[in-house]
């Protein structure tokens, strides 16, 4: 009977002692737990650069300088010009040293307690790093290493109160969204000419790498106000097998612009952009820049794009010349008018297929017609010959599904709080 009491005393004591391991009160010392200290506590890892644990191994860190080579690098931390030839060998077309550029960072990683380096790591970007094993022996080499991209969803309302960007500061966005902006609305928003009373909304993306900022990743959707217009912008994926994206408005329709093939409704092409042209006129060989589209005196010459007239004037070889400028990217000139439709002047916006002049003879030409030229990111080239920007919209078998996709979209940006200041 006394042995069983004895038993009975310890199986209690230790369901007690159990019991509160498991239930104790913070405030208060509990006694230790019946289990294993290694059972319970949290490991915490030790910290790391890329995967080398900084347990293991310390790391230096340098920057290359203007002049510096790979094998110099490696000469100046231990290595032989024997043991540098051949590891630049047995790289081969993985990794060029040539690629290395001045002030670019790298990192020689050593074991703890070696003077020799094991690895050398090239940062390409905050991103993406290039790791040479140094000591590999014929095993891992090389390995390209991508950190973890982060991503934080962003809503914004921004008005136009003084400059895009500086309104874009004043509400500590990055500028890198207004050139995202300018890709998308190059063909429907003058960003040089954005005044007091435009603004936009924005649902898009900001992008880390631990706790370095990347810039702007993906705009999902915005709106513009633009010169009295709402301007929807929504990314869509309209080819699921290619991968193909593209920003479409409310409606389906594509936000690019595409050029019109002519000037003018009804007319020919008598000469074309040829830089050996021979020029009557000039008695010599003068390259012509642009491409002329005969037509009777009087024949309505239009705008090929969407754009903002920068210059209706007169000089001695072109006549009377309207020029537009359409986006950051192109210009186009027409060149001999009769005179200029009524209202076009400098600063006036324009739309695609308005009239601004008339067929003409004046400056240096032989016949009525209109010179139409085409600039590109401030060189004149042939527009025929130019990968231009299709104007495709959402046909009638992927409208459904767009609508049905843009809808919690268009809400959202619909419900964002914005103030338009009064123009």
């Amino acid at each position: 009977m006394r042995e069983f009491l004895g038993r009975y005393v310890r199986l209690v004591s230790a369901g007690f002692l159990f019991f509160s391991a498991c239930h104790h009160s913070p405030e208060k010392t509990s006694p230790q737990p019946l289990i294993s200290h290694s059972e319970t506590a949290v490991v915490k890892e030790a910290p790391r650069f890329l995967h080398f644990s900084l347990d293991r191994y310390r790391v230096e860190e340098d920057t290359v300088r203007p002049g510096q080579t790979f094998g110099g690098i490696l000469a100046a931390h231990g290595y032989s010009p024997s043991q540098t030839y051949r590891l630049i060998a047995d790289l081969d077309s993985l990794f060029d040293p040539r690629m290395l550029k001045a002030g670019k960072p790298y990192y020689l990683i050593y074991p703890k307690g070696d003077t020799l380096p094991e690895a050398f790591v090239y940062r390409l970007s905050p991103a993406d790093y290039r790791v040479i094993y140094l000591k590999s022996g014929g095993n891992k080499l090389y390995e390209e290493v991508a950190k973890p991209i982060r991503t934080e969803d962003r809503a914004v309302a921004v008005p136009i109160r003084h400059s895009l960007f500086q309104d874009l500061q004043t509400q500590g966005l990055s500028p890198k969204l207004a050139l995202k902006l300018s890709e998308i609305y190059a063909w429907t928003v003058d960003f040089f000419h954005l005044r007091p009373g435009d603004g936009f909304k924005a649902l898009y993306e900001d992008r880390y790498v631990d706790s370095t900022y990347l810039g702007v990743g993906d705009i999902r959707a915005a709106v513009f106000y633009h010169y009295g217009d709402t301007i929807y912008a929504f990314k869509y994926e309209y080819d699921t097998i290619r991968h193909l994206s593209d920003y479409f408005d409310e409606r389906g329709r594509t936000l690019r612009k595409q050029f019109l093939k002519s000037p003018i409704k009804f007319g020919r092409i008598s000469s074309r952009y040829n830089l050996r042209r021979y020029v009557k006129i000039y008695g010599r060989v003068k390259p012509h820049y642009g491409t002329d589209f005969a037509a009777p005196v009087g024949t309505p010459i239009m705008a090929t794009a969407d754009g903002v007239v920068e210059v209706a004037g007169y000089t001695r070889g072109n006549g009377n010349y309207v020029k537009i400028r359409h986006n950051s990217t192109y210009s186009t000139q027409y060149l001999h008018m009769r005179n200029f439709a009524k209202g076009i002047r400098p600063g006036v916006r324009v739309k695609q297929g308005q009239v601004i002049g008339y067929v003409g003879m004046t400056g240096y030409t032989t016949g009525p017609h209109v010179c139409y030229r085409f600039w590109k990111n401030g060189k004149q080239v042939d527009p025929f010959k130019e990968k231009l920007p299709e104007a495709k919209s959402l046909d009638s078998t992927q409208l459904e599904r767009y609508l049905q996709f843009i809808k919690p979209l268009k809400q959202q940006l619909d419900s964002l709080a914005y103030e338009s200041p009064s123009a």
